[in-house]
């Protein structure tokens, strides 16, 4: 990861959550898979009275979280070390309103980490996945030869079991960030 203010440069986390989770919030549990600095863990925190599970495999990046939670008075957190492409997510099948995937889709395996993601959520629950762009060069990012299309992701996430896929346009708070939501 990059410093953190650089990093946050990137996005406007609360409008890019306003756009994927809605102005009135998240109505349950939502889980993110690679929380990074919560650089979207404490805008969605605000938005649900559900709890968030927060998971990253960096030890640092969840202990960053955690304080961040701490600092913030937000004791619907939880920040875990977890490798959840080996190791599962930890929380129980169908108990999620709404997973985050943000920037991670070009790893090893996609379509398996959308099926934890789809395992996860209940019905009707909301996936909202958010990557770099392939289409442009950027400031930041994997390289460009394993970058996802749109088209790609929409291919992965029906592959999963998800329905009702949509496009969000994130240009006004992620110039550099497509962004797509689904449903269980």
């Amino acid at each position: 990861m990059p410093a953190e203010d650089y990093w946050a440069s990137f996005f406007d986390p609360d409008v890019t959550m306003d756009l994927l989770a809605g102005a009135t919030g998240v109505p349950g549990n939502v889980i993110e898979f690679g929380c990074g600095y919560g650089t979207f863990t404490i805008p969605v925190a605000r938005r649900t009275s559900g709890l968030v599970t927060a998971l990253d495999i960096e030890p640092e990046m969840v202990e960053i979280v955690r304080r961040k939670a701490e600092g913030f008075a937000l004791g619907n957190i939880r920040a875990e070390v977890r490798n959840f492409v080996e190791n599962g997510t930890g929380v129980a099948d169908r108990s999620q309103a709404h997973a985050m995937i943000f920037n991670l889709l070009h790893l090893e395996q996609p379509v398996a980490l959308l099926h934890a993601a789809y395992r996860s959520l209940q019905h009707r629950g909301v996936l909202s996945v958010i990557h770099w762009r392939s289409d442009i060069e950027t400031p930041r990012g994997p390289s460009l030869a394993i970058r996802p299309t749109p088209e790609q992701c929409r291919a992965w996430m029906v592959a999963a079991g998800f329905r009702a896929i949509e496009s969000v346009d994130l240009q006004i708070c992620c110039p550099f960030h497509f962004g797509l939501i689904a449903r269980r």
